[in-house]
């Protein structure tokens, strides 16, 4: 008898399943789009993002060329940008108990890169907008006119300011690669480990 209450219990809830809508309304009374289906476009902001920087991203930065994979691979193989990883940097809190062990969340990177964490804030500081200045200054040896490839993660807007801040200092041929180190590992393509630029 018990048996037999599961298995009808088990059979209405695949019924229930099977006659659930494929888009299932989202707490905020919209749809969520259906597996496949296009996501609503990103407007580009007037200027920086400011917060919810895990979200997805417009698909064009203006002045900026926006690369795909296989053309970051291209740019990559051909040694024909400097690739700048912007992943922010978990920060060491400043009240961690003596004696207590911090450790960096390790990154891997597209090989070849160079990591500047936390340059991809919507406003920074003196001194991180002076070390990304700096940065940028040795890593370009001083040509403004050096292609640089900006990059962080997918929906990762860290990328998208960095590369427009760069193009605010005066750099000329910046590209953004929003499929960043996810859309790169994806396609089978090697990372090493990174180390962040002092």
């Amino acid at each position: 008898m018990v048996r037999l209450a599961w298995l009808g219990m088990a059979g209405l809830a695949v019924a229930l399943i099977a006659f659930t809508p494929a888009r299932a309304q989202n707490p905020a009374g919209g749809s969520t789009p259906a597996a496949g289906q296009a996501q609503p476009a990103v407007a580009e902001p007037e200027g920086y993002r400011m917060d919810g920087f895990r979200a997805p991203t417009p698909a064009t930065l203006k002045g900026a060329r926006v690369i795909d994979t296989g053309e970051a691979e291209r740019l990559w193989r051909a040694k024909a940008a400097l690739f700048v990883d912007v992943l922010p940097r978990d920060v060491k809190p400043a009240n961690l108990a003596p004696g207590t062990i911090w450790r960096d969340k390790p990154r891997d990177h597209l090989p070849g890169s160079t990591w500047l964490p936390n340059v991809g804030y919507g406003t920074l500081s003196e001194p991180m907008d002076g070390y990304f200045r700096r940065s940028l200054e040795v890593l370009t040896e001083g040509r403004r006119d050096a292609p640089l490839a900006f990059y962080c993660l997918t929906d990762c807007w860290m990328s998208w300011n960095a590369a427009k801040r760069a193009m605010a200092y005066g750099y000329t041929d910046v590209a953004w690669y929003p499929q960043g180190s996810d859309g790169w590992a994806k396609a089978g393509l090697p990372l090493e480990p990174a180390t962040p630029r002092e």
